[in-house]
């Protein structure tokens, strides 16, 4: 198993870490690595729940943050090992991972192992699942058989920001709209019903649906309520008796998954409508003082976060909460992954700075 140490760079720590391949579901080899790497440092409580990991400081400050990050990535395709690359002149890692999330989970080792004496107490996790359904996330396990070890005034998720804060995040939510048809042989159509044909007018209310723009405590947030997968037909002699457009509304945070639930409804009024999944967004929470002050040392002008993250988890759970990492999020998931190495310094030294013990 390879050995994580945590006395070298964030940047070198993100290419070691990146090659560690950890795709949701095989992430054991690394969380043992980051398990033994934080169990050799003296100043840290450590807790193990299957492959998360969550790592305390216990030096009685008035106040504690909460730092996470997931271990695990979507499917490898090409991109590992990771490899140096330079664009417009400028230094990059590149490789799966790399953007989500592997460079913020880098910084957050580098800097639980230096900070031995913040001016916080700190609550680290490494968690595993975050890419895959929200049953088996690490977070949402950890939140049944360890609630408290989410206590704290303010938290920060790792996920890529390109170095800025992104606070709260938009709601999600899908379901299935369905036609009903009779089946009849393609050769004698007349005598049945076309449930894809059907489905036309639901294309047609999506494609002319205006998505809003609302406005969240200070941050605007864009919605949207899209088609994502359309499943219908038998053979290619037989006319369809029933097609399923799968509809996904991603809805600022200012709506509950209800309010959401029946927005749809209204939109698609008159066809079968199922929920399907949901997850509620976050508020930005940036009016916590620690917020504040977080802000300001980092020195970031607040910008929404449109996609869902676990922010939401701590937001459900009463903790103020804003996403705060190195990688352009445009650039998750995708094959050309890559992460300016100034980035990852960035992030770093903001965090620090903050955190640091005046």
């Amino acid at each position: 198993m390879p050995a994580l140490d945590l006395s070298l760079s964030s940047v070198d720590l993100t290419r070691i870490i990146c090659d560690i391949p950890s795709v949701s579901g095989e992430e054991q080899t690394l969380a043992d690595a980051v398990f033994d790497a934080v169990s050799a440092l003296g100043h840290l409580e450590v807790y193990r729940d299957g492959d998360t990991i969550v790592a305390r400081t216990h030096l009685g400050r008035a106040q504690r943050v909460v730092i996470a990050g997931h271990i695990d990535t979507v499917p490898i395709n090409g991109n590992v090992p990771t490899r140096d690359i330079e664009l417009d002149g400028q230094p990059f890692i590149w490789g799966r991972g790399t953007v989500d999330m592997k460079a913020g989970v880098a910084v957050q080792l580098k800097l639980a192992a230096e900070l031995s004496d913040p001016r916080v107490d700190i609550t680290w996790m490494w968690y595993d699942h975050e890419e895959v359904d929200a049953d088996l996330n690490g977070l949402t396990r950890l939140a049944r058989t360890r609630p408290d070890l989410f206590a704290g005034d303010f938290a920060i998720l790792g996920e890529p920001s390109n170095g800025e804060v992104e606070g709260g995040c938009n709601g999600n939510l899908r379901a299935i709209v369905r036609t009903d048809g009779v089946r009849a042989h393609s050769a004698r159509a007349w005598i049945g019903e076309n449930a894809i044909h059907k489905a036309a007018p639901i294309l047609e209310r999506l494609a002319a649906y205006e998505p809003l723009q609302v406005e969240v405590d200070g941050l605007v947030y864009r919605e949207g309520l899209n088609a994502v997968r359309i499943n219908g037909g038998v053979a290619g002699n037989v006319i369809p008796d029933l097609c399923e457009v799968e509809v996904n509304y991603r809805f600022a945070p200012s709506r509950g998954v209800e309010e959401a639930a029946d927005h749809v409804r209204e939109v698609l009024a008159g066809f079968d409508v199922e929920v399907v999944d949901a997850a509620a967004g976050a508020r930005p929470g940036l009016d916590a003082p620690l917020a504040q002050e977080f802000l300001s040392a980092v020195g970031a002008e607040p910008r929404p976060k449109y996609g869902w993250t676990d922010v939401a988890r701590f937001s459900a759970l009463g903790v103020p909460a804003v996403n705060y990492g190195p990688g352009d999020p445009h650039l998750a998931h995708h094959d050309e992954e890559r992460v300016p190495l100034w980035q990852i310094e960035a992030v770093e030294q903001g965090l620090r700075a903050w955190l640091a013990a005046g």
